[in-house]
């Protein structure tokens, strides 16, 4: 289908997976500019945004000039009469558009102290009040948004929209038809409009997004193991037994469930989730052994080689002195050292194999594998897990998250999952005192002295690796700097850039106290095990979510000896109210709730970050109630997937069922 006379237009649409009329439509608005005119008055509130109509006073306003910036100074008069002056930053258009004769409307922010405006935008004429929310698109830099809003209307009028929402479920939920539904997102004269709009879209992908959980949970649940040999439960409970500690309650509820569904015909398909410290490892290795004792194949996938190779070192450790023979597979391997992996593999003398995303490739042969557990679940895509089962017959799958997700939400999001989760401490709770100042503290110096004095580790953690606008606090390179200037030699950097073999021999060096100071990104926030760290600092915490400050927090104290966490704020209400969260509670649990809570609707791609499935329309916090009743009609209309009723929506489910399904 052509949708523009441009082929650039059309080139650039296709790039971003616009291809049809219908795909136009599905592209929402990601904001509006709403230019609903204010009530003229004397004076305004402080920062008030405000929408005028009027005129240039004056001729076209010069440019004024200050290094790379550019400022344009005007008088706008108002039909009331009122007269301000007008700041417009680095806006080169200006010059030309700016006629004294014309009416303009107006967008800016209203600085009370010198009765000025600062100018957000500009258009020519006098917006039509039912046209006063405009929408406004993400879009390639060659395709302007009033283009675009152009080609909206026009796939108002001609795209092909078929009703998938079965009758039944549009008449209970009072929902619009999906032409309706667009024309009211797309052209809105109110925001109870959009409401209305995005209400009927929202259940919409809801729906689709239940019926595929629990298809493909049928799915998993109807797949069935060729003839395999039972778990030795007492060989199993006689290593367990043998371990120099005893495993928490949550720990052994966490490792029947998956044993008995290891034990079951069909395919096991479970999620293992606790905070910080519950010992989710331990319970994923005891799985590894009891896949041992029916004389199979276990595959533990890790996001990161570092991360691979610390489990690795822990598998070896644990199963020292038994017959499970543990292998390494990276990417930064020699070789030959490779080859002979690959033919222990094949051939089935490794038993337990640790692994990154070689695990998966083409070259990789299994003998034998029986289960997959994959750490860090959501960092890995669908596609991904599913390569990885491929190299057995109907693998058993345990997914590993230290991200926990607020309890509300676990059986709507994750229904095509069994859920294990650990809430208890192995080795009781951690003493780590959590403290909010301010860069320059003495007392943070004096932290920092003491744990050098104790022969302990210090994590510093900065967001960014080159930095924002104030690179001191945001570039890891800049502090990295101001560190290695105070301690020397004592401190060392990583970040994503460096390479598996530079972030390896950082990790080496803050491990074994050469440089007991490591200068990072987040990256520290998952995996890296070091029972001597006993304090971090984190920069700039407001760039971070409430989960994964919680996230870095469980990187110190991990020896249960007493901790600090600093977090060097920026000091305004509303970080300081973000940040007081952590300062309440160390429950993992709690903090994802109110995380998710103070995100908000809209920040859709955030929580990728805390294992949450994206959506493009619904956000799985804001409308956790449209879900719950999609879960509950996806139900119903399981029961009769081939009626007339729901035949539509079965066909659509069918259309992307294979990108869901794991094996």
């Amino acid at each position: 289908m052509v949708l523009s006379k441009s082929k650039n237009m059309n080139s650039s649409l296709a790039n971003i997976g616009i291809f049809s009329y219908a795909d136009v439509l599905a592209h929402l608005p990601r904001r509006y500019e709403n230019y609903t005119y204010t009530e003229e008055k004397v004076s305004y509130e402080d920062k008030e945004h405000l929408v005028l109509k009027g005129k240039i006073r004056g001729g076209a306003p010069h440019p004024m000039r200050f290094a790379k910036r550019t400022l344009y100074r005007f008088y706008f008069e108002t039909v009331g009469g009122m007269v301000y002056l007008v700041e417009a930053w680095n806006r080169t258009y200006l010059g030309k558009m700016l006629k004294p004769d014309t009416v303009y409307t107006l967008t800016g922010v209203y600085e009370k102290s010198r009765h000025t405006i600062s100018m957000v935008n500009i258009l020519t004429g006098e917006i039509p009040q039912e046209e006063a929310l405009k929408p406004v698109y993400t879009l390639p830099n060659d395709i302007q948004n009033y283009a675009f809003v152009r080609l909206v209307k026009k796939a108002l009028l001609e795209a092909d929209i078929d009703e998938i929402i079965p009758k039944k479920y549009r008449a209970k939920y009072r929902l619009l038809p999906l032409r309706e539904a667009y024309r009211l997102v797309h052209t809105p004269r109110t925001f109870e409009d959009i409401h209305q709009g995005m209400r009927t879209l929202k259940y919409q992908e809801a729906l689709l997004f239940e019926i595929k959980n629990q298809e493909v949970r049928a799915q998993n649940k109807a797949l069935q193991k060729d003839r395999r040999r039972q778990i030795n439960r007492e060989k199993l409970n006689i290593f367990v037994k043998s371990l120099p500690y005893s495993l928490s309650s949550d720990q052994q509820k966490a490792l029947d469930e998956c044993v008995n569904d290891m034990d079951k015909q069909s395919v096991m398909y479970r999620l293992l989730q606790g905070d910080v410290g519950t010992g989710k490892t331990l319970v994923a290795a005891l799985c590894g052994y009891a896949n041992y004792t029916r004389s199979e194949q276990t595959a533990l996938l890790a996001p990161t080689d570092s991360l691979a190779r610390q489990h690795y070192e822990t598998l070896k450790k644990l199963f020292e002195g038994t017959h499970v023979n543990v292998g390494l597979l990276v990417g930064a391997m020699e070789p030959s050292e490779k080859r002979a992996t690959l033919q222990d593999l094949e051939d089935g003398t490794i038993d337990i194999i640790v692994g990154t995303h070689a695990l998966f490739s083409k070259g990789v042969t299994y003998a034998y594998l029986g289960l997959a557990i994959i750490d860090e679940q959501h960092k890995f895509g669908v596609n991904q897990r599913t390569l990885l089962l491929d190299k057995g017959e109907h693998a058993d799958l345990l997914l590993m998250s230290a991200t926990p997700i607020p309890r509300t939400l676990t059986m709507t999001i994750y229904g095509d999952l069994d859920i294990s989760t650990l809430t208890e401490f192995p080795q009781g709770k951690r003493n780590v005192k959590t403290i909010l100042t301010k860069r320059g503290d003495k007392k943070v110096a004096s932290l920092c002295e003491k744990s050098l004095e104790e022969k302990k580790r210090i994590y510093v953690v900065v967001p960014q690796i080159e930095g924002g606008e104030d690179k001191d606090v945001t570039s890891v390179k800049t502090v990295y700097e101001r560190y290695k200037k105070y301690f020397g030699d004592k401190v060392v950097m990583m970040h994503g850039q460096m390479s598996e073999e530079e972030k390896n021999v950082a990790i080496l060096a803050f491990k074994s106290g050469i440089c007991p100071i490591l200068v990072a990104t987040s990256l520290i926030e998952v995996g890296i095990d070091v029972k001597e760290a006993n304090l971090m600092i984190v920069y700039s915490p407001s760039h971070f979510s409430l989960s994964s400050l919680h996230q870095l927090r469980g990187r110190v104290g991990r020896d249960g000896s007493p901790a600090s966490f600093v977090l060097f704020g920026e000091g305004d209400d509303e970080e300081n109210e973000k940040l007081s969260v952590l300062l309440k509670s160390d429950d993992g649990f709690e903090i994802a709730e109110m995380d998710l809570k103070l995100r908000g609707p809209g920040e859709l791609m955030g929580t990728r970050q805390s294992g949450l499935p994206s959506f493009l329309v619904a956000n799985i916090i804001s409308d956790f109630k449209i879900f719950e009743c999609a879960r509950d009609d996806a139900k119903e209309i399981l029961k009769e997937p081939k009626s007339i009723e729901n035949v539509i929506i079965m066909n659509e489910v069918k259309k992307s069922i294979t990108d869901f399904r794991l094996s």
